[in-house]
This record gives C-alpha cells, structure tokens and sequence, in this order.
C-alpha cells in the first residue's frame, strides 16, 4: 500500500501521513470503498484519473479530497453521507478516507500530497 504525505500549505503544522490503496482502473475506481465497513485512521483509497465520486451502496460518511495534477488538494468535501454525489470539475485524482480524517489530520486547500513510496 502506498504511502503518502500531506505537507500542509500553512508549512507550520508537521507533515500528516496516510496509507492509501490505489485504484487506477475503471473498475477499481467505480467500486471505491464499496464493500468496507469503515477504515481505519490514516487510511484511505486514492482513486486515479477522478474528478467526481458516488456513495451509491456505501455503509460509512466519507471525506473526499480532490486534487490537481501536481496532487495540491483544491477542494474537500467533508461527511459525503451514503447516497450522495460530489463532483470538483478541475480535479486530477481524489483521496476518499472515512468521515473526520481531514479535520483530524488538518487537511486544507492548498495542502500538497506527496506519494513517497
């Protein structure tokens, strides 16, 4: 599983880290987080090329973080309930992770996620 770090725009906060599943196939893309029951803390599923999500069929709230091509979050969506649709039309990829992580982890606009393995 990759690993990632949020070096936040801010540069006073130390760099959060998360583990993320990459889904870059259509198939693995549409399914998401289908079939989990939650997820643990500083995990999530980056899914790759994506600018909009669904949570059709999902069990949990998700956060959604969309993110450019040089992977800066332009938007976060926060408790994206299931049933609900999300869409940011210039986003590259997105980063779903449960329903807090962002406030937890401090996760803002302009932040930079950096894959480092």
């Amino acid at each position: 599983m990759p690993e990632a770090l949020v070096l936040h725009a801010a540069g006073h906060r130390p760099a959060s880290r998360l583990q993320l599943q990459l889904a870059h196939t259509p198939w693995a893309r549409l399914r998401g987080l289908l079939g989990y029951k939650t997820l643990p803390a500083g995990h999530g599923i980056w899914l790759r090329p994506c600018n909009s999500v669904h949570c059709w069929f999902m069990r949990f709230a998700i956060d959604v973080i969309y993110l450019d091509e040089q992977q800066r979050v332009l938007q976060i969506r926060v408790q994206l309930r299931p049933w609900q649709l999300s869409l940011c039309w210039p986003a590259n990829s997105v980063i779903e992770m449960a329903a807090g992580e962002c406030q937890r982890l401090n996760i803002t606009a302009g932040d930079q996620i950096q894959c480092v393995a």
